[in-house]
């Protein structure tokens, strides 16, 4: 059985695709001398402040979320700026899941991923903190 830590990333003032591929990395386990591609053994990451993460550029009043129901004419575009204020952790984990590889694992990837819209408190405690360079 795999021995899995919690591992805390504060994302108020963060980029959005450096905080990603931090969490992605950890996520995988490329941090632990035992990584092989095809095995979890990953650990868990907490993402706290949501809604203060950095888009760089001009992503913020430009990229869209795109959606479809099935229907003809059911696409639905929602900007990021638009995005950031109703539902921020969609925007972390949309990231963080077009990083991960396409395979079986993803979805029990990110099932480990929390993300929270504030703090946290009463899971901060257990968690190491990662500094984003």
């Amino acid at each position: 059985m795999v021995e899995r830590k919690w591992y805390w990333i504060d994302a108020n003032g963060e980029v959005l695709g450096r905080l990603s591929t931090v969490a992605v990395g950890i996520l995988q386990g490329k941090t632990k001398p035992e990584y092989l591609s095809n095995s979890d053994i990953g650990d868990f990451v907490l993402v706290t402040n949501a809604a203060k993460v950095k888009l760089t550029g001009n992503k913020l009043e430009q990229k869209l979320d795109y959606r479809h129901s099935g229907y003809p004419g059911g696409d639905k575009y929602i900007l990021y700026k638009d995005l950031i204020l109703t539902d921020p952790e969609k925007i972390i984990k949309l990231s963080i899941s077009g990083m991960l590889p396409k395979n079986r694992l993803r979805t029990k990837r990110l099932r480990r991923l929390k993300i929270y819209k504030n703090d946290a408190k009463q899971l901060e405690a257990k968690c190491q903190k990662i500094q984003v360079k």
